[in-house]
């Protein structure tokens, strides 16, 4: 089960990545994105469950991965990064430019932590672990939601 639970907090071992784990975990959620929206064309309802389940086995995960990795919302656990992606691009065209726009909002918004991101950190276990990644998740969508509407409209590509 352990090894269940650090696969799943480390976004698939992302967390593990060297240099930039926060980025590989949003990587691996543009990726994510990309297979279920582009590649298989799952519809919105279906893009909306993917959240929903990542948001709720991070929550798990992260909590229970936590004292294995021995503190709190530990640099490794990017299974957050993984599930603030997901909610960056929902709602958003599937196109090249939207996506790139919405990662480096979702960056941008995770590393910086504008008013009240910084305060999901504040919540104990898995949920604060998870919390500031949804709220720069729904502000990178917001944003890109902006963006997309007038400075996108007809795509780059």
């Amino acid at each position: 089960m352990r090894k269940f639970i650090l696969f799943v907090a480390t976004g698939a071992g992302t967390g593990y990545s060297p240099a930039a784990p926060g980025t590989a975990g949003a990587a691996l959620g543009l990726v994510l994105w990309a297979l279920l929206a582009a590649g298989l064309g799952l519809p919105t309802a279906g893009l909306v469950l993917t959240f929903l389940v990542v948001s709720v086995l991070g929550v798990w995960a992260a909590g229970r991965a936590e004292p294995l990795l021995g503190r709190k919302d530990d640099g490794r656990i990017t299974i957050d990064e993984v599930a603030g992606m997901l909610l960056a691009l929902l709602l958003l065209p599937v196109r090249l430019d939207v996506a790139l726009l919405g990662f480096g909002l979702f960056r941008l918004f995770d590393i910086w932590k504008p008013f009240p991101v910084g305060l999901g950190e504040r919540l104990s276990g898995g949920l604060g672990v998870m919390a500031d990644d949804w709220l720069a998740g729904l502000y990178a969508n917001l944003g890109g939601q902006l963006l997309w509407r007038l400075a996108l409209p007809g795509g780059l590509w």
